[in-house]
């Protein structure tokens, strides 16, 4: 039964329906007419007979009084976030991983809902520890009523504690294997079926540096990405699959070297997950000679692409880049902002060993227009005698020195500068695929060091205050976690065809509530408004909203 409006010689009509079924099919019978509409919003009438109907709908009452200032609000959580990700906590296996471990110990709280509770932090609100303490009583977290700041740090401590004398094997020099390393290997196996093998892996570092004194290990003095070399600092390393799915995470101490790293991360690998045959693609910060060796040795049998530095290499700046040869178009010149980057590949053989030059035409077009612009501006300074510009990088490499008489542009070192406009160039041992294959795959490495953007800015794990070593791990797992369950969202978002900000998802969820109220001696919890992109992620996800108004129970009454 509902209310129709039917328009009739130009006026509109209100009519009470119902719905029936006639010979199996639906039809409509008109119950009463109600007169016309503009005639009843005059008179007041129109008003008067939906407040008559609602004083018999309990939900109506409570939202009408709400709506009107005549109810009492007795708290207000944000659900959004907590619904979502909890369920893809579950479904990832997550939740089930933790409990696993945990059966047998007894820490007097809730250690998954601990570790829960730091992982949805990370994904909403970035910060610390006593952060996500004053943060969780905004949330319906459910389980989580009882944790307290200690208890975080307690269940940071677990997921960063080494494992016995026995499960180390596969360690490295760098860092013990922990309980976090088998939870990494408790979710790979469990999403075993979907690939059997991780054929294709990319591996990518960064720093992060960490406020006060740092562990025993963690927290020492290394080449800092984020220009704070005043800081101690801890490496961080991740491995994602060819579908961008984070697999584990290398927690070093500051001073470790990307070019030490990556042999360690291969061996890891093959062990802790029983891999057979793997290719790594990594980026130019990895290579070195002596890597390369070790990874093509009897015992690796390694495939590789790696990034290769074009200044810096004898080899590849005086043979590599000036090999004649033709380029083989992968992607041409775009014609509109979504095709891809245009990209032209030659491979180039120096004995055994196999190069990949990739030239992107855009790219060589904006490094020239920099270069124009940077000699053009050196020009108009020289001529003002400003010495100041050869303590700027970017204008020092383009300057020579002629004595007293001060300095003067290096036309051939500019004339060499554009050899490598769009250029970059891969080796690899990948002998049979072809070469816009291999720069096709060392280009899904933007994955990774897109990944790690989110880690270090939605995902931001500073500041971190711990002194311990196993604190520190496990504060910085969590943010690994929570990239585990970003990805599983995105990844539904896009089987449904949505492409949304991260940002926007966030806030959308955020803005999802519950709202305590209580009216004439009765508690209800009304839930506000699904509004923005909150919608498509609860449908993407496969989560019913809750309803709209609902009762809950107080003594002497029930829902």
């Amino acid at each position: 039964m509902f209310f129709r409006e039917k328009i009739s010689g130009g006026n509109r009509y209100l009519q009470l329906v119902e719905n029936t079924r006639m010979d199996g099919k639906p039809r409509q019978r008109v119950l009463a007419s109600l007169g016309r509409i503009d005639h009843l919003e005059e008179s007041g009438q129109l008003e008067a007979i939906i407040r008559s109907a609602a004083r018999f709908s309990k939900k109506m009452i409570v939202l009408t009084a709400h709506d009107q200032g005549e109810t009492t609000t007795a708290s207000t959580r944000c659900i959004g976030p907590s619904l979502i990700f909890e369920r893809l906590w579950k479904e990832t296996g997550c939740q089930d991983q933790i409990e696993a471990l945990l059966d047998g110990r007894k820490f007097g709280f809730n250690v998954e809902r601990a570790v829960f509770m730091t992982v949805l932090h990370r994904l909403t609100r970035p910060g610390s520890d006593r952060q996500c303490d004053r943060w969780q009583k905004e949330l319906g977290i459910q389980g989580s009523e009882d944790i307290r700041l200690h208890h975080l740090y307690r269940a940071m401590a677990w997921l960063g504690e080494a494992l016995s004398e026995n499960e180390q094997d596969g360690a490295t020099l760098f860092s013990p294997r922990c309980t976090k390393d088998r939870i990494e290997e408790g979710l790979f196996a469990r999403r075993r079926d979907l690939f059997t093998s991780l054929e294709l892996v990319f591996f990518d570092t960064t720093s992060i540096y960490i406020e006060g004194e740092g562990g025993e290990t963690m927290g020492e003095r290394g080449f800092n990405k984020d220009h704070r070399p005043d800081l101690k600092q801890m490496v961080v390393g991740a491995v994602l699959d060819n579908e961008g799915r984070p697999v584990c995470c290398e927690l070093w101490p500051g001073s470790t070297a990307d070019v030490k790293s990556l042999v360690p991360v291969v061996d890891r690998l093959q062990k802790r997950f029983a891999i057979s045959r793997v290719c790594i693609v990594a980026d130019r910060g990895m290579i070195s000679q002596e890597t390369i060796l070790q990874l093509e040795s009897d015992e690796r049998q390694c495939e590789y692409i790696l990034g290769a530095r074009l200044r810096l290499v004898k080899e590849i700046k005086q043979d590599v880049l000036s090999r004649a040869g033709r380029y083989q178009v992968v992607n041409p010149p775009r014609t509109n902002k979504k095709d891809p980057s245009p990209l032209k590949v030659k491979e180039v053989m120096i004995e055994d060993r196999r190069y990949i030059v990739c030239h992107n035409e855009e790219q060589a077009r904006k490094d020239r227009a920099d270069r124009e612009a940077i000699v053009a501006g050196l020009e108009e300074k020289l001529k003002r005698g400003e010495k100041s510009l050869v303590g700027n990088k970017g204008y020092r490499k383009y300057l020579k020195s002629r004595g007293k008489q001060g300095f003067e542009i290096d036309r051939e070192k500019v004339e060499q500068e554009a050899r490598f406009d769009g250029k970059w160039v891969l080796r690899t041992s990948l002998g049979d695929l072809p070469a816009e294959q291999v720069a096709l795959k060392y280009k899904q490495l933007l994955t990774v060091e897109s990944l790690f953007r989110s880690t270090k800015s939605l995902l931001e794990t500073r500041p971190i205050y711990h002194k311990c070593d196993e604190t520190i791990r496990g504060h910085v797992f969590c943010s690994f976690l929570a990239l585990t369950l970003m990805k599983e969202l995105e990844d539904r978002l896009a089987t449904k065809g949505h492409r949304l900000e991260w940002k926007d998802v966030i806030r959308d969820l955020s803005r999802l509530e519950e709202v305590e109220i209580e009216q004439d001696k009765k508690r209800f919890v009304l839930r506000t408004q699904c509004i923005g992109v909150c919608g498509k992620v609860f449908q993407a996800v496969g989560v019913a909203l809750p309803p709209t108004l609902r009762q809950i129970e107080t003594e002497g009454t029930s829902e």
